[in-house]
């Protein structure tokens, strides 16, 4: 795509990487097929190609952003299943996650909005935070048809709608060190999911140390940066991965570490990318990108340490490909292989390459159209009639399980069980053999 930004626009850094960006795009429309707001809404807006023509007009002419160029870029979920079909290696991640740094920093959102956004980022990050307000939820879940009636405070009910009944006990983040251990890992602790699902840390746990691997959880390591990433928050981010880049440096530089693995694949995409959210720091450029480089999600590191054939118990498992693992780091194979060597009978759905709907806030600022990917993916999940449904991502889990019936686990909860570990809690209504 041919583009004229002015040269005093390319000295800033960022800009300069999104031209480049842009001129990769050859039209093709490939990128049509496989998003899934074009799917669902047929706009040619609503397309990553139509929507590279939206944030190239902005960023080239410094132009304010119109509610209608927000809306659509806000449309976007980043599922990057555009990045999968692009023949050109167009790398939309980095330019629409610039255009989103522009508007927050150039648009003035509705005052709900805006307060909305503000109380995400300010409890969503925080484990504690995030525990206090899920406590409370359910006392305002009545409040959720007033809610509706009113489109500034719809996002507000759906954040009731996912909001569960009762909440896990905490797990502490305690590691673990074993005598002649074969490797030294470090695990993301993360944010939503050690209060939502500690379950699948604790697997990831179990499994990593009976393969002889010292765990270890980072002092002063939080949330990876990528829920205010994807709200154009870009200094949150920035000062989310410096925190997280400091604390496993230390681990790196003390006693070294093999990988740092993640569980959540929507947190392992965006650590992946540090190096290059990072790469205007000089005190940070050169350490983020050992991190990145050191970053790997569980079934990634699992596959490559060779795990022991498992017992799968003849259990049907549809396995759903979390969009941040298939489009965003490219790990496909991996999970499907780790399960079949388990002993599972392995499915994927039709349409496996559309996301489910979650991404990150989405399914709360974007509720329409995240419930309506929901329900398409859970029926393409059933279809399958398995006996449980695996993904490797705390927000799929959660969506996914809003639709289905069917029992939903972390690939990993799988994984320990067949090789020794306890039977996931969401299953205990199958027999044991």
């Amino acid at each position: 795509m041919q583009t004229s930004f002015p040269p005093e626009r390319l000295a800033d850094p960022a800009m300069r990487a999104s031209e480049a960006v842009i001129r990769k795009c050859v039209h093709c429309g490939f990128c049509t097929a496989t998003c899934p707001t074009y799917v669902l809404l047929g706009d040619e807006l609503d397309s990553p190609r139509g929507r590279i023509y939206l944030m190239k007009d902005m960023l080239e002419n410094a132009r304010t952003p119109t509610p209608e160029v927000v809306k659509h870029v806000d449309r976007c979920l980043s599922c990057l299943s555009c990045m999968t079909t692009c023949p050109s290696g167009v790398n939309y991640m980095h330019l629409v996650d610039h255009a989103r740094t522009y508007i927050q920093n150039t648009y003035e959102r509705p005052r709900s909005e805006r307060w909305i956004r503000r109380l995400l980022a300010f409890v969503l990050p925080y484990s504690e935070r995030f525990r206090w307000a899920l406590t409370f939820a359910p006392l305002a879940k009545p409040l959720r048809p007033v809610l509706r009636r009113f489109n500034a405070l719809r996002p507000l009910a759906a954040m009731l709608d996912l909001a569960p009944s009762h909440l896990p006990n905490p797990v502490s983040s305690q590691s673990t060190r074993l005598p002649g251990a074969k490797a030294r890992v470090a695990l993301l602790q993360g944010c939503a999911e050690p209060v939502l699902k500690p379950q699948f840390r604790e697997a990831a746990v179990r499994l990593l140390n009976r393969l002889g691997h010292d765990v270890i959880f980072a002092p002063g390591e939080g949330c990876c940066g990528a829920l205010v990433h994807h709200m154009g928050r870009e200094a949150d981010a920035q000062a989310a991965a410096r925190r997280n880049v400091d604390a496993w440096t230390a681990e790196i530089e003390g006693k070294g570490l093999a990988a740092i693995l993640v569980t959540a694949s929507g947190c392992g995409t965006t650590i992946k990318d540090y190096g290059f959210l990072l790469r205007n720091d000089p005190a940070y450029a050169e350490k983020a990108a050992r991190v990145s480089a050191l970053a790997k999600d569980v079934t990634e590191y699992l596959v490559q340490i060779d795990l022991p054939a498992g017992e799968g118990r003849g259990l049907n498992v549809a396995y759903h490909p979390a969009c941040s693992l298939q489009h965003g780091q490219k790990v496909t194979d991996a999970p499907k292989r780790l399960l079949t060597k388990a002993g599972y009978t392995v499915r994927t759905p039709a349409e496996a390459h559309l996301c489910c709907g979650s991404a990150g806030t989405y399914n709360i600022l974007q509720s329409e159209i995240a419930n309506q990917l929901g329900e398409r993916k859970a029926a393409h999940l059933d279809a399958l009639a398995p006996d449980v449904i695996a993904t490797g991502n705390i927000g799929c889990a959660t969506q996914i399980a809003r639709f289905s019936g069917i029992p939903v686990v972390h690939t990993v909860e799988l994984l320990d069980w067949a090789t020794g570990g306890p039977k996931p809690a969401t299953l205990r209504h199958l027999p044991q053999e």
